[in-house]
Formats: structure tokens, C-alpha cells, sequence
């Protein structure tokens, strides 16, 4: 793979993206949507797998390091999952429709990864909003992992939805899609 530097440098632009959103989100926690993976979202269906893998991993790398906590590191799983299945969705073309797709695939795949990495770190409960459905499905009767898996689910239908959607949105105008 040759690495281009218009890339590289966009990269670095969409990981301070996902931190700037990521936090802004979370500082007005707006319940069920995170926004910390759509610099990730784009990368992966502009410029393909490794440049998203690249992007996600530097993005919570970047989050561990200035959010005073390394508990955001092992997430980065999550990113790379998640630039593999835009990229294996986009195949350099994300239209709405793919992108729905990409939403739907990754509200299932990312919890996959991202549940047993939220147990192992916060026992499930780490103070966003999707803790409130993990809560009632934990009340009724479910066990933690199942509670944490549905839980996030839920949430990234939201939040992997409306990125991938507001990725594909961007990527329809053509004053973006000249500049890369």
C-alpha cells in the first residue's frame, strides 16, 4: 500500500472530528448517539480500509491520552471494526443506501466487540444513556452481557445510523468530493 500524504492528512483531521464530536456529545449528553466514529465512517469510504483502520485507532489513542483515562484505548477495536465494514460496504462509492446498510451492519457488529470491553472495564455501566436501557433490560431479568449487548444495540442503531447517513449526505456534494 503507498501511503499519500492528502490522506494522511485528512486522517488526522477526522480523528480531531471524532474526539471534538465524541466530547460534545457527551458534554451535552444527548442520549444515544456518540458521533465518535464519523471521521472514521469517512475515511473508510473515501479512502478504504487501512486509512480508516489508521483513523480509528489514532482516535482513541488521541482520547485516552487527553481524556486522563486509557480506558478509551481498548475501544479502538471497535474502530477498526467499524472502518472494515464501511469500507467493505462503500467500495469507494457510500450512497445513502449503502450507508443505511453500513448503519444497520454496525449496530449489530460494533456491540459485538464493544460490550465484553465495557463489562471488562466498567462492569456494563459507564454513565452515557445507553446505560438507562441496559439497566431495564438487566431489570428484567436478563444477564449482564445480554443487558450491555441489546443495550448498545439499541443505541448504536441511533448513533451508527445518523453517522453513516450524515457521511453518505457530505459525500453527495460535489465542492467535498472534488477536494479529495
Amino acid at each position: 500500500m503507498k501511503l499519500s500524504v492528502k490522506a494522511l492528512v485528512l486522517c488526522a483531521m477526522a480523528v480531531v472530528i471524532n474526539v471534538v464530536l465524541g466530547e460534545a456529545v457527551s458534554a451535552l449528553k444527548i442520549p444515544l448517539l456518540f458521533l465518535d466514529t464519523m471521521g472514521t465512517i469517512f475515511i473508510a469510504a473515501v479512502y478504504g480500509m487501512p486509512y480508516g483502520i489508521i483513523t480509528g485507532i489514532a482516535t482513541n489513542l488521541l482520547m485516552g491520552a487527553i481524556g486522563g483515562s486509557w480506558a478509551a484505548v481498548p475501544f479502538a477495536l471497535v474502530s477498526v471494526a467499524v472502518a472494515i465494514v464501511v469500507a467493505l460496504v462503500s467500495r469507494g462509492n457510500f450512497t445513502l443506501t449503502k450507508a443505511i446498510i453500513a448503519g444497520v451492519l454496525l449496530s449489530i457488529v460494533a456491540p459485538m466487540i464493544g460490550a465484553p470491553i465495557r463489562i471488562a472495564l466498567f462492569g456494563g455501566l459507564t454513565g452515557s444513556g445507553t446505560d438507562v436501557i441496559i439497566l431495564a433490560l438487566k431489570q428484567a431479568g436478563q444477564e449482564m452481557i445480554s443487558a450491555t449487548y441489546w443495550g448498545a444495540v439499541v443505541s448504536n442503531i441511533v448513533d451508527k445510523m445518523v453517522s453513516c447517513i450524515l457521511v453518505a449526505i457530505l459525500l453527495m456534494n460535489k465542492q467535498i468530493k472534488s477536494m479529495l
